[in-house]
């Protein structure tokens, strides 16, 4: 089979694509026919180094759909359209940027759909994250969300699931050229400071709640952004994974409250998955499919994800 091999850290240019074996089915595990990789931010870093967790050579990639080609598991026939994410996919053992893989039983999800594979493919990793962090906020119809990197795919995917419930929003973007992009009430430019001033005007008294997709940077500011006894979520890490100096009772204004999600949870949720393509299958959510690569163009499409130019989630289909 085909694919893409990070052989060691560095540039787009440490991944090779290579011929390798098709990796033989075992016991608890599945051989997937892949159709479609999302690339993830967090892959771009493995890449760089910054995993010292992760042994290379690797294929990296912590998500996929695809088809099940061999399988012992009496729920997973061969046929069957399967997505995967997370449970060290990419990390400890082969992920998505390959013909074929073997993965876990338990991270496989069975999913019924009409939906091209590149579509299917910017799903999972991106909604499940989205909706996951949306659930920890408490976000409820006629509430107000402020969304902190509102053009990356799970700020995209958060203000369409959040708008098909009923929901309020504003998002923010550091590139003017993409304040178009925001599929969300309010496009808030953000000139690297705090928007403070420009989330006041939409909402004096703050939004009720602030999902924050820029991580380390941004996670004390969006404390003082929303309302007293709001809520704030911390899903991303574009700016990094530790808040500098971060002293809990001056930070957190009285009665605000501080969560986080990781998309780690989101492996094996089939239950979720299906309802998620079920409402994008009815338009009621947008896929937010910003670009598609070959995976013989992989170098390419780390490098175009990297440079920030992608306004929703890149794919690779083998």
């Amino acid at each position: 089979m085909r694919a893409a091999v990070c052989v060691r850290a560095g540039g787009p240019e440490v991944l090779e694509f290579r011929k390798v074996p098709i990796p033989a089915v075992r016991a608890g595990w599945s051989l997937v026919e892949i159709k479609g990789a999302g690339l993830n931010r967090s892959e771009l870093r493995t890449r760089q180094g910054h995993s010292p967790s992760v042994t290379l050579p690797r294929i990296l990639g912590i998500e996929c759909v695809g088809v099940v080609a061999e399988s012992t598991d009496a729920r997973l026939p061969a046929g069957t359209t399967v997505a995967a994410v997370m449970g060290e996919m990419g990390r400890a053992f082969d992920g998505g940027y390959a013909e074929y893989a073997v993965l876990p039983n338990e991270l496989l999800m069975p999913i019924t759909t009409t939906l091209p594979w590149e579509v299917l493919a910017a799903l999972p990793e991106t909604y499940l994250t989205a909706q996951g962090s949306l659930d920890a906020l408490g976000v409820a119809a006629g509430d107000r969300l402020l969304i902190r990197g509102g053009t990356s795919s799970v700020g995209m995917a958060a203000a369409s699931i959040a708008t098909a419930l009923g929901v309020e929003t504003a998002g923010t973007t550091r590139q003017p050229a993409k304040l178009s992009g925001l599929h969300t009430t309010h496009a808030l430019l953000d000139d690297g400071g705090s928007p403070a001033a420009a989330v006041r005007a939409v909402w004096p008294d703050g939004p009720d709640h602030v999902l924050d997709l820029v991580g380390a940077r941004t996670a004390l500011d969006s404390l003082q952004l929303v309302r007293r006894g709001g809520s704030v979520c911390v899903s991303g890490s574009l700016s990094g994974w530790l808040v500098p100096d971060f002293e809990p009772i001056a930070a957190i204004p009285s009665g605000t409250k501080l969560t986080s999600f990781h998309s780690k949870d989101t492996a094996g949720n089939t239950v979720a998955l299906q309802g998620i393509v079920d409402q994008v299958e009815a338009g009621a959510y947008q896929p937010n499919l910003d670009r598609t690569f070959a995976l013989g163009e992989i170098a390419a499409a780390h490098a175009y994800l990297e440079s920030d130019q992608a306004t929703g989630k890149v794919v690779v289909l083998p």
